[in-house]
């Protein structure tokens, strides 16, 4: 950036002589503070990975069979977008005994996402695919797998392998485990039947 300085009178005598002097040292000083804002403030911007990690991320779900989960990058987390069976959507009903937030009292969702399905639409489901314990990730367990951690009854869900939390095909936690909180449903909304964008939320 170049600065231009104004030119400064011509003065004769030591009143004048001081005041050349002041004027010269005032509107150098001020070209300094200027050129040194200038890079300051730009350094507030925000840089272009900033920018990348908060943006937006446009999802095609036309490809995602009925059962079937895909895994994407949100602000530097994994986001699952599961499309559920009908069966998978029956599995949620009568579990709110073993579920310790089962209405989402504590809000971990969208407003649009306030529902059992935890989810705008019933068959896709969308979350932050991190355990709301110590930020491990879970994976998802078929309902009546073998494992022996998520119990014989169980109907389908996920399963953090660090400590044990268990969540169901709404991302509820079951009680008892060590995650506090519901896996967490971050803001989106539909852009066609096919396609979906995480990081805005439904007007």
């Amino acid at each position: 950036m170049q600065t231009t300085l104004p030119a400064l009178p011509l003065a004769e005598g030591p009143d004048a002589e001081r005041r050349l002097w002041l004027a010269a040292t005032g509107t150098a000083g001020a070209a300094a503070a200027m050129a040194t804002a200038v890079p300051f403030i730009s350094t507030l911007a925000p840089s272009e990975r900033a920018r990348a990690l908060g943006a937006a991320v446009e999802v095609d779900i036309g490809d995602i069979p009925p059962g079937g989960l895909k895994t994407v990058e949100w602000r530097g987390k994994p986001v699952w977008v599961m499309r559920r069976t009908p069966e998978m959507l029956a599995a949620l009903q009568g579990q709110e005994a073993q579920l310790a937030d089962p209405q989402s009292d504590k809000a971990q969702q969208p407003e649009s996402a306030r529902n059992p399905g935890r989810s705008l639409r019933p068959e896709l489901f969308v979350a932050v695919g991190i355990c709301t314990h110590l930020g491990c990730s879970p994976t998802a367990v078929p309902a009546g797998s073998p494992n022996p951690s998520v119990g014989p009854a169980w109907q389908g869900g996920f399963f953090c392998p660090c400590h044990g939390s268990t969540f169901d095909l709404a991302g509820r936690v079951f009680k008892n485990k060590p995650a506090p909180t519901n896996l967490e449903v971050p803001p989106y909304r539909y852009l066609s039947d096919s396609r979906i964008v995480i990081g805005e939320e439904t007007a």
